[in-house]
């Protein structure tokens, strides 16, 4: 049985990696830019880092900011519009997975028109172009978008969030600056990093991981429980930069293999109660890990055995499990995630609609554990 694996095909990584930017775009014979953002992020003066290379490269650009944290389908159709009439021929995302998502989706449509409705591009896509040419520069260190053939985007009328799996959507390169991450605020930290621990634990277990996908996501696992900490809550600039590095790696593995229902569950309470991802992965996940320890024991036991409990391997089943969700749990802690999804607005009338939509959610396929309507909400009262 072949397993097949897809990267994107050059990154650059470290403090300062932004200054490659402009030398990319002159050797591979690109015009001129649309550079995609967010407000917070121009606001902040992060933006400006990457529009200092090129107005110093002379490299003319129009840019588009109209980007909301979970970002839309209309933010998407605007950014087209907004593509079009600059007449570029590269698209630049600097920011999360907000801007590189919606980056994603302008440049799917771009060279893909019949699937303007987006709609469309929902779950395993097969769109028959290669997306616009894309560079993404990432200001978080969470989502991995810059390396992965997935985004997200909100269908507000249906209140869903559209998984959309596609490789024509990576990006061309991926240039990972620290510099760029650096001022994050620590509750962006603290959220992005649990979310690419998410993805690591995740890919580590789901039911379509192999060889080279565990080779990621373990090592992943380790920086994150490493790093995430001093990143967090003492601004340490190297722990800043393993944790650009880290959830990186951990992209490489999950775009290859998929996740599993702590992300279902997660995308439902960003479309409908518009929490952030990052927050309601790190809120679900001490939940759905212990669903999952019945199947998962000895997955759980080799991740121990690799983030300081060698003593994991002597332990019984349970004995692993409860030490492993402890361990989640006191990592969340840790950087000042101590809040529940009633926090953020769950309400257990919608519970039934939660697990509704979890249960047609694209990740939940490679969950390791089968589940059940019933069983998501149970797993949404857990949460609360």
């Amino acid at each position: 049985m072949s397993v097949k694996f897809v990267l994107n095909e050059t990154s650059y990584f470290g403090k300062g990696a932004r200054e490659e930017l402009a030398g990319e775009i002159r050797k591979r014979d690109f015009r001129k830019v649309f550079l995609v953002s967010d407000k917070s992020l121009v606001e902040a003066g992060v933006t400006a880092k990457v529009e200092d290379v090129l107005n110093r490269a002379e490299i003319p650009y129009d840019m588009y900011s109209e980007i909301k944290p979970n970002p839309t389908i209309k933010n998407v159709l605007d950014g087209v519009e907004a593509c079009k009439a600059s007449g570029a021929d590269l698209i630049v995302a600097v920011g999360g997975g907000s801007s590189i998502d919606t980056a994603k989706g302008i440049s799917i449509v771009m060279t893909n028109p019949d699937r303007a409705d987006i709609k469309s591009l929902n779950g395993v896509s097969n769109t028959v172009n290669r997306g616009m040419p894309l560079i993404a520069l990432p200001t978080t260190a969470g989502t991995a978008a810059e390396v992965t053939i997935n985004y997200v985007i909100t269908d507000e009328e249906a209140k869903i969030k559209m998984v959309c799996v596609d490789p024509n959507d990576i990006p061309i390169l991926s240039i990972i600056d620290s510099e760029l991450m650096f001022s994050m605020p620590k509750s962006l930290a603290a959220a992005t990093g649990m979310d690419a621990l998410t993805h690591a634990v995740e890919g580590y277990i789901t039911k379509a991981h192999n060889e080279m996908s565990d080779m990621f996501h373990m090592k992943a696992i380790e920086m994150i429980f490493k790093y995430l900490p001093s990143a967090v809550n003492d601004k340490n600039e190297e722990a800043i930069e393993m944790m650009g590095m880290a959830q990186y790696i951990a992209g490489m593995g999950f775009s290859n293999v998929g996740l599993g229902i702590v992300h279902s569950m997660a995308h439902q309470l960003g479309a409908v109660y518009d929490t952030p991802h990052g927050i309601a992965n790190a809120m679900l996940l001490p939940t759905v890990m212990r669903f999952n320890g019945e199947v998962c024991a000895d997955r759980f036991r080799e991740i121990l055995i690799h983030i300081g409990r060698p003593d994991a391997a002597n332990l019984n089943d349970q004995d692993v499990i409860n030490t492993f969700v402890w361990m989640l749990s006191e990592l969340s802690k840790a950087v000042g995630i101590t809040q529940t999804i009633k926090d953020y607005g769950a309400k257990e009338e919608d519970f039934e609609m939660l697990a509704e939509k979890a249960m047609n959610d694209p990740c939940k396929p490679g969950n390791p554990r089968d589940v059940s309507k019933e069983e998501f909400i149970e797993l949404y009262r857990k949460a609360m």
